[in-house]
């Protein structure tokens, strides 16, 4: 069959393309950026209209629908995104005779947010149209062959160094799914016309607590397992709210409430995924033993928490010299620059300084975080250039003031080279 999936890019829809071709398919992958014969641009955000789709349908059996987002930013809203584009492909589905329609949902109660409850109203909305369309809700879905989203806060939490960190006591109950057995499910799906105008909960072998499944993830990095920290619900929201206002990253209200409620889905859900996948899931520890870890794993779990602390650590720098430039600009710069006209020092100390607190505010924020790290990489490098060669005398500064930008230097380098790019 042809199959279309959005969200194809995406943690989940990569696997389910690469799943789809495995199994004989031809896919056609959906994704913000068209980069090959067999993939198509789409936006969420803005293919709100049935016309918009009917063009992409062209010569497609069946769509599957993997697109979503944690956070909502600009025009990437959960309405939108969760309920207004996909309704507009499924009724294009409808006027062009795609009948066979799957929509990745996801488990629990509306009452968990605005993520759950507006990927259960577009389920809603699909139930009423002509189509052959199924529902599948999965619980929390971990890959022992990666991580992104909450699934990588999870194995971070996992991995820190002293203890793992659980949101409050730890002791709310999942039944996680494997990635491999949620793509397994959607493969399997297709075989089987006759389901159909039904919603099947995807859920793991066992409910576990999320203590229990940190628990897991700390053995797999080779990490003591017994060692776990609550966390006060106090400190909890706090981080919630810097990662909201960073507006990137897991970190945030969504994963949070989905974190604190149970999700083990219905009494026939475990039943219902095994008769679709015609075997049992698999359990964690089998999925992380057919996998160890290794310094990729490691690497990705120990650089969730240092990005920010080395974007925050910039970001002082940067606004506190910015400050400090304000109020010393022309005594300092005039002094560190002696020959040079005065004028001239003075306003460019100034707006230099201007500059560095725009930039350190601007990491905060996270906005456009690959330019702002290469303006601060090109600022300081003239600094050190201009100071280094313009008044020598500074590398021998006792206090390292200019030798500590090579330190400076050498973060933002890394923070570049280790910069995932928006997708």
């Amino acid at each position: 069959m042809r199959v279309l999936v959005t969200g194809a890019n995406g943690f989940i829809g990569a696997r389910v393309v690469a799943g789809l071709r495995d199994a004989g398919h031809e896919v056609v992958a959906a994704q913000r950026l068209a980069v090959a014969a067999d993939t198509i641009a789409c936006d969420f955000a803005r293919d709100i209209a049935a016309e918009t789709w009917k063009p992409r349908l062209a010569g497609i059996d069946v769509v599957v629908n993997c697109a979503g987002i944690l956070r909502e930013t600009g025009n990437n809203t959960f309405q939108h995104v969760h309920v207004d584009a996909p309704l507009a492909l499924f009724r294009a589905c409808a006027a062009t005779g795609v009948r066979r329609v799957i929509q990745l949902s996801a488990l629990g109660e509306a009452e968990d947010g605005e993520f759950i409850a507006s990927k259960h109203r577009c389920d809603e909305a699909l139930a009423v149209l002509d189509l052959d369309w199924l529902v599948l809700r999965p619980g929390l879905v971990y890959s022992a062959h990666g991580a992104y989203g909450g699934t990588l806060l999870l194995r971070a939490l996992a991995a820190l160094p002293a203890a793992s960190v659980v949101p409050g006591d730890g002791t709310q109950r999942m039944r996680p799914i494997a990635l491999e057995d949620l793509v397994a499910a959607i493969v399997a799906a297709l075989a089987q016309p006759a389901l159909r105008a039904q919603i099947v909960e995807l859920v793991g072998p066992e409910a576990l607590t999320l203590r229990d499944f940190l628990a897991a993830w700390r053995r797999w990095f080779g990490l003591n397992a017994q060692r776990t920290l609550a966390t006060p619900r106090w400190l909890a929201n706090a981080a919630v709210a810097i990662g909201e206002v960073s507006g990137r990253g897991p970190l945030c209200r969504v994963i949070a409430n989905l974190l604190e409620r149970g999700r083990i889905g219905g009494a026939d859900a475990l039943a219902r995924t095994q008769a679709l996948l015609g075997r049992a899931p698999t359990t964690l520890a089998q999925s992380l033993a057919q996998r160890p870890s290794d310094a990729r794993d490691w690497l990705q779990a120990r650089w969730y928490f240092s990005r920010p602390l080395l974007l925050v650590a910039l970001a002082i720098v940067w606004i506190g010299s910015g400050v400090v430039g304000f109020s010393l600009a022309q005594a300092v710069a005039v002094a560190a620059l002696p020959g040079w006209p005065p004028a001239f020092v003075r306003t460019a100390a100034l707006l230099a300084s201007f500059a560095n607190i725009l930039l350190g505010f601007a990491v905060l924020t996270g906005w456009a975080t690959r330019w702002v790290l290469g303006l601060m990489l090109m600022m300081v490098s003239a600094y050190t250039l201009l100071i280094g060669i313009g008044a020598p005398l500074h590398w021998l500064d006792p206090f390292g003031g200019l030798l500590k930008n090579i330190a400076i230097i050498a973060s933002i380098v890394v923070l570049l080279a280790l910069e995932t790019p928006r997708r």
